[in-house]
């Protein structure tokens, strides 16, 4: 693969995993923004101690998108197990209405959005069937907005995946609502129109993910100015314990084992797409351009490296030089909990929403290692549409998404990934924006979807060579 020729913005150098100091004082501009998430600025800390003080604020009222899915199902998880902190107002799903009617008739929810239009009578009759009253009912892309704006809710969980819950987060922005971010895209794609409205109708974001959940832990009551550095964490995924060159050995003879293996993920329990991500650490690369959106930091103080155990979620550097890091069992539901809670802390008990305990001697000992960029090369493509800005990371993000689907489909191997969404990045150059309107940002998406289509293409022509 020919990384990175098309971005002279991100120069990434021999014998270096990102791009360095003199890359960008020799041609980069440093963008400095304000952060997403409710830290590092005066009046975010002033309304931090104001909510930490008013306990009228503890119980949320929470709208779920993405019901069905992994980041959805753990949600309902901890509404179920804390009642009395958290109510579901309403729920929304893609096309499992087997499990929504049960969602529906344990929660009861106000109103339910359906993607799939088509299931909406068997989503009836399994309602009736359990004998639950029946919700309003909202389908297609208005549903997942229902939902999102339902009268009542004050807290937004994002559990879909892809650029579907970006609209629908925009309106919630809209009602000043929380928003508990598990949607990567949101700020990937939509960063540049989603940090405007954030200020503009006083709304708060708060990550659910466990990286960003752990920066955003590490950060509270840190000072204006004090953020020296993010170090984000990876268990690198389902290839990490292979060399690149045998990586790429077994791609050419067994790809149907590589992309079986891509699909299992060592350490956490998530969704097929996300655990792909994982396998080619594009997650990784995209959970540094959305901490860049979250916590304000430049592309240079974003770190990444690779920890099997799964225990330290991610840490951050003060100007002071101190490491702050936030440690656990690897278990998403303390990050869901603690993005619907904050900034109130749930007891809670072992055994009632945490296994168990946290024991640094049953742990004994952790490791860490720098990532090979030669194995995951979407990690310095998602650092160079990083750093070039605009509408370049809704098209990194687009062809990703389509990228993933066409591999799990058999389409092309594994290494074809980063191969195809290098093209689209290419291509997209071209009508590259610096400043996108809402959109421009919905115009790109849908482009590099159909780019990547061509390019997979054009690679089932002319397969890679290794």
């Amino acid at each position: 693969l020919k990384l990175l020729s098309i971005l002279p913005v991100a120069a990434v150098l021999p014998g270096s995993l990102w791009p360095s100091r003199s890359a960008i004082q020799s041609g980069c501009t440093v963008r400095m923004i304000n952060p997403a998430a409710p830290v590092l600025e005066d009046d975010k800390l002033r309304d931090l101690v104001t909510r930490m003080l008013d306990s009228s604020l503890v119980k949320k009222k929470v709208a779920l998108l993405g019901a069905t899915g992994s980041i959805g199902t753990q949600t309902l998880d901890i509404c179920r197990e804390y009642p009395e902190y958290f109510e579901v107002i309403s729920l929304s799903a893609g096309s499992n209405v087997e499990l929504l009617a049960q969602q529906v008739a344990e929660f009861r929810p106000a109103v339910v959005g359906l993607a799939v239009a088509e299931k909406e009578v068997e989503l009836r009759e399994r309602i009736k069937a359990l004998g639950a009253s029946m919700p309003e009912i909202v389908c297609g892309d208005a549903g997942q907005i229902a939902v999102a704006t339902a009268p009542g809710a004050d807290t937004v969980v994002t559990g879909v995946v892809g650029c579907a819950g970006l609209l629908p987060t925009i309106e919630a922005i809209k009602l000043g609502r929380t928003i508990a971010l598990a949607n990567k895209e949101t700020l990937i794609a939509g960063g540049p129109v989603i940090l405007p409205l954030l200020k503009q109708y006083g709304s708060v974001m708060t990550p659910a993910d466990s990286e960003h959940s752990a920066i955003f832990q590490c950060l509270q009551g840190v000072p204006p100015g004090a953020l020296r550095r993010i170090i984000l964490t990876a268990s690198g995924g389902a290839f990490r314990d292979f060399s690149t060159a045998e990586l790429r050995q077994l791609n050419v003879e067994q790809p149907e084992l590589v992309r079986k293996k891509a699909s299992t993920h060592p350490n956490w329990d998530m969704g097929a797409k996300i655990t792909v991500d994982s396998a080619t650490m594009m997650n990784k690369g995209l959970e540094v351009i959305e901490a860049h959106y979250l916590f304000g930091a430049d592309y240079d103080e974003i770190d990444i490296v690779v920890h099997a155990q799964s225990i330290i979620h991610s840490a951050v550097e003060t100007a002071d030089s101190s490491i702050i890091a936030q440690l656990g069992w690897p278990d998403m539901r303390l990050p869901i909990l603690y993005s619907m809670s904050w900034p109130h802390r749930v007891p809670v008990d072992y055994g009632r929403g945490i296994d168990e305990k946290f024991d640094f001697v049953k742990l004994s000992s952790m490791s860490f290692t720098a990532p090979d960029v030669q194995k995951y090369p979407c990690i310095p493509l998602a650092y160079a549409a990083g750093r070039q800005g605009g509408t370049m990371t809704c098209a990194l993000n687009a062809a990703n998404e389509k990228a993933n689907e066409l591999f799990r489909q058999g389409r092309f191997d594994f290494f074809g990934i980063p191969e195809v969404i290098e093209r689209t990045m290419t291509a997209h150059e071209v009508d590259f924006t610096v400043s996108p309107s809402l959109d421009d940002v919905v115009a790109v998406d849908a482009w590099a979807r159909e780019q990547v289509l061509a390019e997979s293409e054009k690679l089932r022509r002319a397969p890679i060579l290794l």
